[in-house]
């Protein structure tokens, strides 16, 4: 699991990031992210619509797995960025945790925020 201070609080600094974020997408999942030179640590949400999956436990699963994967990516991940994964569909449930992990790897090196 992530660390508090790699969690965003409030809904008033991801309002931000959608409007002015840019944005990387695939077929299963959006990424949104945007520099906070505020900040000395990146901030991670991962958002699940009900629309995409109706059942809380889907979704927190879900979430759960991809927090996992960022937080394995964690250390090769570029400091200062607010980062929000939009996950935009129910077959991202069914994927395995390899897929996952090579999807997320995919769209933070097009977004450039690995630091490799």
């Amino acid at each position: 699991m992530l660390t508090h201070h790699h969690r965003f609080h409030g809904h008033g600094s991801l309002r931000y990031l959608y409007q002015h974020g840019d944005a990387v997408r695939s077929r299963v999942m959006t990424v949104k992210y945007i520099t906070n030179p505020r900040r000395k640590h990146s901030r991670f949400a991962v958002v699940i619509s009900k629309k995409v999956l109706k059942s809380a436990v889907r979704r927190n699963r879900v979430r759960r797995r991809v927090y996992e994967v960022i937080r394995a990516e964690l250390p090769m991940l570029k400091d200062n960025h607010d980062i929000a994964l939009i996950i935009v569909t129910a077959d991202f449930l069914h994927m395995e945790y390899k897929s996952i992990q090579n999807e997320v790897k995919r769209l933070f090196s097009q977004a450039n925020l690995r630091s490799e």
